[in-house]
């Protein structure tokens, strides 16, 4: 009886095991405000889906692919929605009677299948923290905190909220490490210059004013990759505090979509894995369930074999193990790997 019991517990968790288990977060575009004007009701969300697709595909596509979706027509757009809501007055805490603000809910399935179709790769940034350090140089000084228009106004101008840019406070280690090689800027190690933050996204920007010809170097480690460029932003005749500002929007953008070439998903190379999950009271199967759902980069799930003591499971899932094994964590899933068995269990 107690099998029997089991037997229709997995069926109804674990069902339809070749349907996606949710709704991806990543692929939901929330707050869409628009300004009421005198059109229907599906001319305004037919606006907020077209907003809505822009926006997402800004922020997880390289920027070189954003062009060729952007070409899609109206009606292929709507086509990727799965619903959309109007936030009224009573459920926003802004109100604001000049304007409407929606949720657009688009298809996972449908975007992985246009993804497929057009050999695109989009990004899954689960950490969106980067420690960096904008230094100035200009007529022979070097400006690291005080005086150093990029460290005093990054935030107010670069305002996305992709990638949080986080800027150390004033510390005289970092001053010291700078003018000790202020001769060769490059030569710092960012592991070095960011001691305490080592094992997180690390960035040092070298914006270079001392020729008429302004040299900007980015030096970044993302993901434990380092990778440095040379930058050029053109002047086209901008005073000096525009230019800064049009510095910080293009380099912002640079950085972002290099931190996006290292979180990169391929939806046609999905990957594979066999776990077992032993059932008890703390391991109940609706509950594990639950987490994984809220799990982006899992696609799917398989039951290979169960009985009163375990499942095993396989798990089909996109991106890469490390990245699968952190977003387990964050739902406090934990899966590990010993005596040649990967083995999952929930806390």
């Amino acid at each position: 009886m107690k099998l029997y019991k089991l037997i229709i517990i997995i069926l109804v968790v674990f069902l339809n095991t070749k349907t996606v288990l949710s709704e991806n977060n990543i692929f939901n575009v929330n707050n869409i405000e628009l300004e009421k004007t005198n059109i229907s009701n599906t001319e305004a969300a037919n606006k907020a889906i077209k907003k809505g697709f822009d926006e997402l595909i800004e922020r997880i596509l390289l920027s070189e692919d954003q062009n060729r979706l952007l070409k899609l027509e109206p009606a292929e757009i709507k086509e990727l929605v799965s619903f959309y809501q109007v936030i009224s007055e009573n459920d926003s805490a802004e109100r604001d009677n000049d304007k409407l603000k929606y949720n657009i809910f688009f298809d996972k399935n449908k975007f992985h299948k246009l993804f497929y179709e057009q050999g695109i790769f989009y990004s899954e940034i689960t950490d969106k923290e980067l420690y960096f350090l904008p230094i100035l140089q200009k007529e022979e000084k070097i400006f690291i905190f005080n005086q150093n228009f990029f460290y005093e106004n990054w935030k107010d101008i670069y305002k996305k909220d992709l990638i949080e840019f986080l800027l150390p406070l004033e510390s005289i280690e970092i001053i010291e490490k700078i003018n000790s090689n202020k001769e060769n800027l490059l030569m710092i190690e960012l592991n070095e210059l960011f001691k305490e933050y080592t094992n997180k996204n690390l960035a040092l920007l070298i914006i270079d004013t001392t020729n008429k010809n302004n040299k900007i170097y980015l030096k970044t480690n993302i993901l434990g990759k380092k990778i440095n460029k040379n930058i050029s932003i053109k002047n086209e005749n901008l005073n000096e505090k525009k230019y800064y500002e049009k510095i910080i929007k293009n380099t912002s953008e640079e950085i972002t979509n290099i931190i996006k070439s290292q979180n990169l998903v391929d939806v046609r190379t999905p990957s594979f894995l066999n776990t077992k999950f032993e059932i008890s009271r703390k391991n109940n199967l609706v509950e594990l369930n639950d987490r994984l759902k809220q799990v982006e980069l899992i696609d799917s799930i398989y039951v290979q074999e169960f009985n009163s003591q375990y499942v095993l499971l396989k798990i089909k899932y996109l991106g890469k193990l490390d990245k699968i094994i952190k977003q387990m964590e964050n739902e406090k899933i934990i899966l590990k790997f010993e005596d040649d068995q990967w083995s999952i269990k929930i806390l």
